[in-house]
């Protein structure tokens, strides 16, 4: 699948490993509420489950829209699921300082990681939206 993808392997493999705290999160808020009521979340009441399952289900759809990119291999759509990253670990990137879990590590660790992780993730998006141009002006 991935060897005669126009896509370089190393931005198929970060897609990869940006569904995976993804894949966690959504076990975590279906199904692991003692590991949220340990992060300092609250889960008791209709309201914050409410808000729980509908952030579940935004990531299971952000999980099968990048599952579908994977298979499909189009540069357009991996922009799409590229930017989509971009923006939410680059809110995550402030609200997680500002805003920390209580089991959370060091601030400048997370913020350490949250820049790396959208660095690469700038970075994927500039190699594949050139790949997208060549290929657009292939087509037309």
């Amino acid at each position: 699948m991935f060897k005669n993808s126009k896509i370089p392997l190393w931005v198929n493999i970060l897609l990869i490993f940006l569904l995976l705290p993804m894949i966690a999160q959504v076990y975590w808020f279906y199904f692991d509420h003692t590991y949220l009521i340990e992060a300092g979340i609250t889960t008791e009441g209709v309201p914050n489950l409410n808000i729980l399952y509908t952030t579940a289900g935004r990531l299971v759809a952000m999980i099968v829209i990048t599952v579908f990119v994977l298979f499909t291999q189009n540069p357009n759509q991996v922009l799409i699921v590229l930017l989509m990253s971009i923006f939410r670990e680059g809110q995550e990137s402030f609200i997680d300082p500002m805003f920390p879990y209580e089991n959370a590590g060091p601030v400048a660790v997370d913020i350490g990681m949250h820049a790396v992780i959208v660095a690469l993730e700038i970075w994927a998006f500039i190699k594949v939206y050139r790949i997208a141009q060549k290929e657009n002006k292939a087509v037309a």
